[in-house]
C-alpha cells in the first residue's frame, strides 16, 4: 500500500492557519493540520478541538506570509452542516461592501424569502433608439416596394405589347419551298434577285 502524498499543510508543523474564506457555521477560524489522505485532510479547531474532513479539491494556495498566521485559500466557499463540509450555494445576490463600511443588518428577519426587486436591463433611451431604427428600415422598405411596382408597370414606363400585323408566316415550316409559301402567304408585292455572273 502507498502512502498519501505530502500536503502542503504538513509542512506548517504545529503552527496553526486560518482558512480564506472561513468556513461558515463554524464560529473560530484558527486551525491545525492532523493529517491527511489521498482525498482529504483532517483539520482541528484550535478552540473547541472540532476535528473537520475537508476534501484536497478544495484546497487552494498557502500564503507566504505569517502575520498573524498562515492563510491557507480554499477554491470555493464552504459550509460545515452535519458534520461534513459541503460548497455553499448563495441564494440571493449579495452586494459588496463599500470600503470603510460595514455591513448593514436586515431589518426583517432572515428565514423570511428576499424582496424582489426588479432589475432594468436596457434604458429607455436604448430601447426608443431601438424602435426608431426598426421604423425606419421598415419604412424603406415599403417605399421601396412601391416605387419598384410603379416604375415596373405604372404610366411612367408604359408596357410594351408585341402585335404581328400578319400571323400567317407562323405556318411555315422548314420543308416549304417558294410555291408553298406563294400558297400560303399569297404572291409577293415584288421580286427581285441577283444573277449569278454579277459582282460578288
Amino acid at each position: 500500500m502507498s502512502l498519501p502524498p505530502i500536503s502542503p499543510l504538513e509542512h506548517l508543523g504545529n503552527r496553526p492557519f486560518s482558512f480564506y474564506p472561513p468556513i461558515l457555521n463554524v464560529e473560530h477560524n484558527e486551525w491545525f493540520f492532523r493529517r491527511g489522505t489521498w482525498s482529504e485532510i483532517l483539520v482541528v479547531n484550535s478552540r473547541d478541538g472540532q476535528e473537520i474532513w475537508i476534501p484536497r479539491r478544495f484546497l487552494g494556495e498557502i500564503s507566504q506570509i505569517e502575520d498573524p498566521v498562515v492563510i491557507v485559500g480554499l477554491v470555493k466557499e464552504l459550509e460545515y452542516k452535519a458534520g461534513a463540509v459541503w460548497p455553499h450555494q448563495r441564494r440571493v445576490i449579495q452586494m459588496p461592501v463599500a470600503v470603510g463600511d460595514r455591513p448593514r443588518t436586515p431589518p426583517q428577519p432572515l428565514e423570511s424569502p428576499a424582496p424582489v426587486i426588479g432589475i432594468r436591463t436596457q434604458s429607455v433611451t436604448d430601447s426608443r433608439m431601438g424602435k426608431l431604427v426598426g421604423f425606419t428600415l421598415l419604412v424603406g422598405a415599403v417605399a421601396s416596394f412601391v416605387a419598384v411596382s410603379v416604375f415596373r408597370v405604372g404610366t411612367l414606363k408604359p408596357r410594351v405589347i408585341y402585335k404581328v400585323a400578319d400571323p400567317g408566316y407562323l405556318e411555315l415550316t422548314h420543308d416549304d419551298d417558294y410555291w408553298a409559301v406563294v400558297r400560303k402567304l399569297g404572291r409577293p408585292a415584288d421580286d427581285r434577285w441577283q444573277s449569278e455572273t454579277g459582282a460578288i
